[in-house]
């Protein structure tokens, strides 16, 4: 059934823990050992025994790599062939060719005649966008089926169930409760219009009143206002103190502080997205816009410190204390409690604005905040002459800048 293939997200896989086989969906497992390694291994049946065919270690294949691996070899197995042997018969390194990144298809699964969620998504979005303010109304309705619905984007619509929306709703509820109320409302308007369309009939499974009123719990209240910063002149001081802490969380919150960078931005970030002193994220990663950025010598100098004898693709540039998983944000906010900031992770980026405002008034040829986090385009590094003539300064604190 469709609704049995990409169980996983990339953040699931991450957190994952404690020894068994996570499944995905079409033979695709998850392996996690007790130790903590895991790798992706995908199972089959030919000629009537079951067979077993490693993918690789998660340092290595990421959960979409490991998706495209499986649809290769299920083709070959069922083509008749045991894609195994036919991986051990290639000249070269990879039996089994890596698909290209277009959306996967997988076979053998039963498909209505309708028309996938998806594509009913985007027929709305295309009849509505002309009605709304600009981009980003229209980035934000991509990302709520590209990543939050993802795990039933290719179901066709009229298979969509309340089971269904339950399954992408629940893992945001409470930890996003924005992102779900958003998810949660245009599911509702698409799956109305997939019924005007006729694409599909019966009751909205996403509809709240008398239906998921009942199932989910209340979402927890949204928290605006201001993030507790630091003021810019306190920068110098902090950042020595913070640098001679030791620890990966230490070090997390020192690169977030270089680079401006969100706090999940850097937690999730991995080896694969460093190439020498630029640093590249695609548009999954930051709300559908992809991001490069050139690193500091700073922020590279704090990577040089966490970097392992042999990086590996996947491997987080800051781990947890587990092995391959995510290290906390608790953990980062533990720093700065320890360090008597008054600030949060967040706040640290309204330091860095709060600076490149003021620098308007110290002669600056135009303001740094004005080029900053401007999608897709690069940042110059922050030890590049700085357009004003008297940065704060030029010590630890110069560097948050």
């Amino acid at each position: 059934m469709s609704h049995h293939v990409n169980r996983l997200s990339d953040r699931a896989v991450r957190a994952a823990r404690g020894a068994g086989d996570l499944p995905d969906g079409n033979g695709l497992y998850l392996q996690v050992k007790a130790t903590g390694g895991k790798s992706w291994i995908y199972r089959y049946m030919l000629a009537g025994r079951r067979r077993e065919m490693g993918l690789g270690s998660l340092l290595d294949v990421t959960l979409a790599e490991a998706r495209d691996l499986r649809d290769a070899a299920r083709k070959v197995a069922r083509s008749g062939q045991d894609p195994i042997e036919a991986r051990r018969a290639s000249p070269g390194p990879a039996a089994v060719p890596t698909p290209s990144w277009a959306p996967v298809v997988v076979p053998g699964v039963r498909r209505s005649a309708g028309p996938s969620l998806r594509t009913v998504w985007m027929d709305y979005v295309a009849g509505q966008e002309a009605v709304w303010k600009g981009a980003k109304t229209r980035e934000g309705w991509l990302r709520s089926i590209d990543s939050h619905a993802a795990a039933i984007k290719d179901r066709p619509v009229d298979e969509i169930d309340v089971e269904a929306v339950l399954g992408v709703l629940q893992p945001l509820w409470t930890t996003k409760a924005e992102s779900a109320g958003k998810l949660r409302d245009r599911l509702e308007r698409v799956l109305d219009y997939a019924g005007v369309k006729k694409y599909r009939s019966g009751d909205n499974p996403a509809v709240w009143n008398g239906n998921l009123f009942h199932l989910l719990p209340p979402r927890p209240k949204l928290q605006r206002g201001h993030m507790r910063a630091l003021p810019y002149q306190a920068m110098p001081e902090f950042m020595a103190r913070l640098q001679s802490r030791e620890g990966m969380a230490a070090r997390a919150l020192e690169f977030s502080i270089l680079t401006i960078a969100r706090e999940t931005m850097t937690l999730e970030s991995t080896w694969r997205e460093v190439h020498d002193d630029l640093w590249s994220l695609e548009g999954s990663r930051m709300k559908m816009r992809a991001f490069r950025q050139p690193l500091s010598s700073g922020a590279l100098s704090v990577l040089d410190a966490v970097r392992p004898a042999s990086a590996r693709p996947n491997e987080l540039l800051f781990p947890g204390p587990l092995k391959g998983g995510v290290l906390s944000n608790s953990a980062i906010d533990k720093v700065l409690r320890d360090l008597d900031a008054n600030a949060t992770p967040h706040g640290m980026r309204s330091t860095f604005r709060d600076w490149a405002g003021s620098c308007r008034g110290r002669g600056c040829r135009r303001s740094p905040a004005s080029a900053e986090r401007r999608p897709g385009v690069s940042r110059k590094p922050e030890n590049s002459p700085s357009p004003c003539r008297s940065p704060p300064s030029a010590s630890a604190g110069g560097k948050a800048s």
